[in-house]
């Protein structure tokens, strides 16, 4: 199985982020999840690769070579793609992978989550995407997409894109349980 996880860069959020991001890298390494992530050293992708690498896991980076001119890469992850630009870098990310899980981070973490929940409603991508919603981060999201939904922008369905959960502990079995999602979405992505 491979799940990507998109995550923050930065080193200056609470340290329970990245205790997270590290946890979460161990229980998809021990769990033998190939994590496609990022690249980066810093923050929750660095702690999430920390994770992976602590227990002896497998772990891909995607990454532009300007980040990698700029040394951003994990000095610990062996395995990397190496992209033009970040458009690239995400449709990279993505490819082949069984699952989504998007931690808590900022607005690159936001695009990158946004945009596969727009490729699944239109149907262009149909594994589960798990949001961790850790310390109520995500909470002003849940609350937009319902908003969204409850203005017609989007419909009911629409709901069942990703599922939201509590803690990194709930991940692989949101991934087993979450609802399957297939290319009939974009009659009703066109309904909406």
């Amino acid at each position: 199985m491979r799940i990507c996880v998109f995550c923050a860069s930065s080193s200056l959020a609470p340290a329970h982020f990245g205790q997270a991001a590290f946890d979460l890298g161990q229980l998809l390494a021990n769990a033998g999840v190939h994590v496609v992530f990022g690249g980066g050293g810093k923050g929750s992708m660095g702690r999430l690769a920390d994770g992976v690498h602590a227990a002896g896991g497998a772990i891909t980076g995607v990454m532009p070579h300007f980040m990698r001119e700029l040394e951003w890469s994990h000095p610990k992850v062996s395995t990397y793609e190496w992209t033009t630009d970040m458009a690239e870098r995400k449709a990279r990310m993505l490819a082949d992978t069984d699952a989504v899980v998007s931690l808590p981070g900022g607005c690159g973490t936001f695009e990158e989550l946004l945009e596969v929940m727009t490729l699944k409603r239109l149907g262009l991508y149909l594994a589960p995407i798990i949001v961790v919603n850790q310390a109520g981060f995500y909470e002003p999201l849940r609350q937009l997409l319902q908003s969204s939904i409850d203005n017609r922008f989007m419909d009911e369905r629409h709901q069942s894109m990703y599922t939201l959960v509590d803690g990194v502990e709930d991940v692989l079995a949101a991934v087993r349980s979450a609802p399957q999602w297939t290319r009939d979405a974009t009659g009703f992505a066109v309904q909406s």
